[in-house]
């Protein structure tokens, strides 16, 4: 969609008696005008824009003026901003009064205006002469020249030219009207139907804003202006297409003019287009709505003159209290057979009430407004159909969203991968994966962790090959990759990355544990590049550590500190030769309630420190730690292989599950069972008749019981389980319908349990992850490589060519709501790990929930998944087919 130009400008100055078109002039008092005239002619085919400067060369103000001229033959004023312009056959008049904001021109001062004029016989006229309240203005010399380009039209509310050359640019006067240039991703650029990029040269700024090809798509500006008056909107823009994309000019929810963006011949041929709209004082919503199927031209910038604009705040979207991230529609498409079923997200900063029409190939295909869930079957459709959804708040509808996946007629979609190479006795499979908004546009990123096949348990002695973080596009561009050394050993319990947006820029960033000789994405060393601190057994138990930041987009690291706490003596944290002294944890947690932190720990077998990070942009800094060393031995070894983060006390800032105890948002203890470590934990409204939580966990230690549900906000126990062994594998979860609320099963306990611990139904046949995968409000089973239904028992899905993860384990690369409705997409790398293979469900939901990534404790477990011990996400509510409405996300996106 792209041009590079800038107006044909036509230099003129009204030096009337150095060209001896005037009478030498008489001697003049110090009231006496003296002025200056700029005319820059702007000229296309029949059409025609000036933006008029008047120099005040004079000692006096200038209060009140009427600029006179005359045009040519067949020229006619046909609109203008700044001054009021009439035109009496070919004789021109502006004026603006004294106490009009462009109306007194300050000695030494330029003021603007700008008119528009048709032209039956181009090119423009140049003026011979001007008069500035009845007085010929002097200096400069007359010089002129005017060109016309292929564009075509021109209208009272809308001009555009072409030519190669310079790039747009702004300029201001010392008083009056002056203008200020918004680039994408910079003050006043709120967003765009589409992406902001940089592929097209030419541009000035970061880049440019794409749109969406879809009529109705737009493009986001904030505009304070000074006063109420007529401003220039004044677009750069290219557009390579082989016709027009004319767009409506959008002031305030108003649509106020209109604006055509002819061909251009090349999206590295820039042009320009403007249109005249009222803004009101102070802060203005400018849109740029497209009005054709083909979408938008490619927007470089947009230059505002008039009084005094400045860039304005763009408005938060939603009104609560959690900071989230700002996601588009995520429209997928997957065929079922019988149609495709599409899917789409209800935002958490919707409109509670927002509704949706679903468009085919441009045309509308409900019948009816879809105000329940957000999917819909389009029975018959063919599998090559296009997409997009609108929707509709307070009876208007809004800019349409494209399909961004489509799965093919397997229900997949991959997203191709790039293995490292192998080393000299190890390959390397993809294993663990999170999803951010790495580039800022709406869309999920994937970031994956390359394991060698020599990677090791803490327990397990041995050298191990580098570890690699890679993020990828959906379409299997590689954005970058981060080779963590060979001071960081592959395992499970080593690297835990956290990938969320931090400093609320628009953008993730993505954190993790490194040391000397880790190369971030732009091919930097942390550190010593030549340091080995590997022993002989493959254990790293001297040298630095530490934790990075790094720019999600590209990669680089933004800043490093010491890893708290530091190692100190190996056999304080449980044994001499390396095990517990490295078991980390990392997590992503909003503590004060409104913004995130990373959270990062170290140990849970005896001594437990947990490290609370914030990050501004540029620094990372310590928010709190808490330490078992400080608060107590009775807080040692209470952990599990995970950690979960949940609002337990209900004072809307959230806390840490640290298996057996919690921690608050502060760093201080909320509770201790004292029932130690396990290797499994999960969090959620489980019991929904009760207020709060709920943290059911498995036991490890044999004198200890072996299952457990606690009451989050007290830690008390609401069932216990007999004693019996290390019980490992532990799931709670809505799987049945025949349960009000959750159940709740383990390996070395009989039975499917309910709130009070009694047994009410045979075991699911897998204790591992869950899904919501069907379209009822129960869980399905997640397992290896396949989901099956609980109850009636049924396989739902078995993935093709897939491989789980984590040994024993079995679990996906990511599970999440990552496109679509409310409901979970699974991920599996294939057999070679050549590529991500993203499964979705092809049932119809009646049910109506906001996307989960916008509940953030939710969200949150995304981030924490590739912890260790991987565990399924959970979010703040219960989800069953018993409910009839769902809490409204308490957020709001940057």
């Amino acid at each position: 969609m792209n041009q590079e130009t800038e107006f044909l400008r036509v230099r003129f100055w009204a030096a009337l008696a150095a060209c001896g078109w005037l009478l030498p002039l008489q001697a003049q008092s110090q009231e006496t005008i003296s002025c200056d005239v700029d005319y820059p002619i702007s000229d296309w085919n029949g059409a025609y824009q000036v933006n008029v400067g008047i120099t005040n060369t004079g000692s006096s103000p200038i209060a009140g003026w009427a600029l006179e001229w005359d045009v040519g033959a067949g020229e006619t004023h046909s609109g203008g901003w700044n001054a009021t312009i009439t035109q009496s056959g070919t004789h021109i008049s502006a004026a603006n009064t004294a106490n009009h904001w462009n109306g007194t021109i300050a000695p030494g001062a330029t003021h603007q205006f700008g008119i528009q004029l048709s032209d039956a016989a181009p090119p423009a006229q140049v003026p011979g002469t001007f008069t500035l309240n009845g007085t010929p203005c002097n200096g400069g010399n007359s010089s002129s020249s005017s060109s016309s380009s292929s564009s075509s039209g021109g209208s009272s509310s809308s001009s555009s030219s072409s030519s190669s050359g310079a790039s747009s640019s702004s300029g201001s006067s010392s008083s009056g009207g002056n203008a200020i240039t918004l680039q994408e991703n910079a003050a006043g650029f709120c967003g765009v139907d589409g992406s902001v990029d940089s592929n097209n040269a030419g541009f000035t700024g970061d880049g440019f804003a794409n749109t969406d090809n879809l009529n109705g798509t737009r493009i986001r500006w904030s505009v304070n202006a000074a006063s109420s008056s007529d401003y220039l909107l004044d677009w750069r823009f290219a557009n390579g297409g082989s016709a027009a994309r004319p767009a409506g000019v959008r002031v305030n929810g108003a649509d106020l003019a209109s604006v055509d963006f002819p061909t251009t011949g090349g999206w590295t041929s820039w042009s320009q287009a403007s249109a005249v709209a009222s803004l009101q004082a102070g802060e203005n919503t400018v849109e740029l709505v497209a009005s054709s199927d083909s979408g938008l031209a490619n927007i470089d910038a947009l230059t505002v003159t008039g009084d005094a604009p400045n860039a304005g705040t763009c408005v938060s979207s939603g009104s609560g209290t959690y900071r989230m991230e700002s996601l588009t529609r995520g429209v997928t498409v997957v065929p079922t057979g019988s149609g495709n079923l599409v899917s789409w997200r209800i935002l958490g900063n919707d409109d509670p009430s927002v509704a949706f029409n679903l468009y085919r190939d441009g045309q509308k295909i409900n019948s009816a407004t879809i105000t329940g869930a957000s999917n819909y079957l389009d029975s018959g459709a063919s599998a090559s159909a296009q997409y997009s959804v609108r929707p509709i708040t307070n009876g208007s509808e809004g800019a349409p969203a494209p399909a961004e996946v489509v799965f093919n007629g397997s229900g997949y979609f991959d997203v191709p991968l790039q293995r490292p190479a192998a080393g000299s006795d190890y390959t390397y499979s993809a294993n663990d994966a999170s999803a951010a908004d790495l580039t800022g546009d709406g869309q999920y990123e994937l970031i994956v962790k390359w394991d060698p096949s020599n990677s090791r348990d803490n327990s397990q002695s041995g050298i191990t090959g580098n570890v690699y973080i890679d993020a990828y596009r959906l379409n299997g561009e590689r954005l970058w990759r981060i080779d963590l050394g060979r001071n960081i050993r592959a395992g499970a319990h080593y690297t835990q990355f956290q990938a969320y947006d931090y400093n609320g820029d628009g953008r993730a960033e993505v954190a993790m544990k490194t040391a000397d000789g880790t190369v971030d994405g732009n091919g930097n060393v942390i550190g010593s590049a030549s340091a080995d601190y590997r022993n002989s057994s493959g254990y790293i138990l001297s040298g630095p550590e530490f934790l990075t930041i790094f720019d999600g987009l590209t990669g680089a690291a933004i800043d490093t500190v010491d890893y708290q706490p530091a190692r100190g003596s190996v056999s304080s944290w449980g044994d001499s030769y390396g095990n517990r002294v490295d078991r980390f944890l990392a997590g992503t947690a909003w503590l004060d309630g409104s913004t995130p932190s990373l959270i990062f720990s170290r140990g849970y077998y005896t001594r437990t420190v947990i490290w609370a990070v914030d990050f501004d942009g540029q620094n990372l800094s310590t928010r709190w730690i808490f330490d078992s060393n400080q608060a107590g031995n009775e807080y040692e070894g209470q952990g599990a292989h995970s950690l979960s983060i949940a609002d337990l006390d209900g004072d809307g800032r959230q806390d840490i599950v640290f298996g057996a105890m919690a921690i608050g948002s502060n760093g201080q203890p909320l509770w201790n069972t004292r029932m130690y470590h396990g290797d499994a934990l999960h969090v959620s409204d489980f019991v929904p008749s009760r207020l709060g939580q709920e943290v059911f966990m498995p036991a490890e230690h044999s004198d200890q019981p072996s299952s457990r549900l606690i009451d989050g906000s007290t830690g008390s126990v609401i069932f216990q389980t007999p004693a019996n062994g290390d019980n490992g594998r532990a799931v709670a979860g809505n799987v049945w319908a025949g349960n009000p609320g959750g159940e709740y099963w383990s390996s070395r306990v009989s039975g499917l349990l309910n709130a009070s611990g009694t047994s009410v139904a045979s075991k699911p046949g897998s204790t591992n992850f869950l899904i919501w995968w069907d379209g009822d409000g129960e869980r399905e089973l997640l397992d290896g490589t396949h989901i099956d239904k609980y109850e009636p028992s049924a396989r739902l899905l078995t993935g093709a060519n897939v491989v789980s993860n984590n040994s024993t384990k079995a679990t996906p690369s990511l599970s999440a709501d990552l496109f679509g409705d409310w409901r979970e997409e699974v991920i599996w790398a294939t057999s070679d790990s050549s590529a991500l293979r993203i499964y979705a469900t092809p049932y119809v939901t009646e049910l109506r929930i906001p996307t989960l990534m916008h509940d953030p404790q939710y969200r949150a477990a995304i981030a924490w998944q590739n912890s260790a011990y991987n565990q399924p996400p959970h979010p703040s509510f219960y989800i069953g087919s018993e409910v009839t409405s769902y809490p409204w996300p308490d957020i709001y996106t940057p």
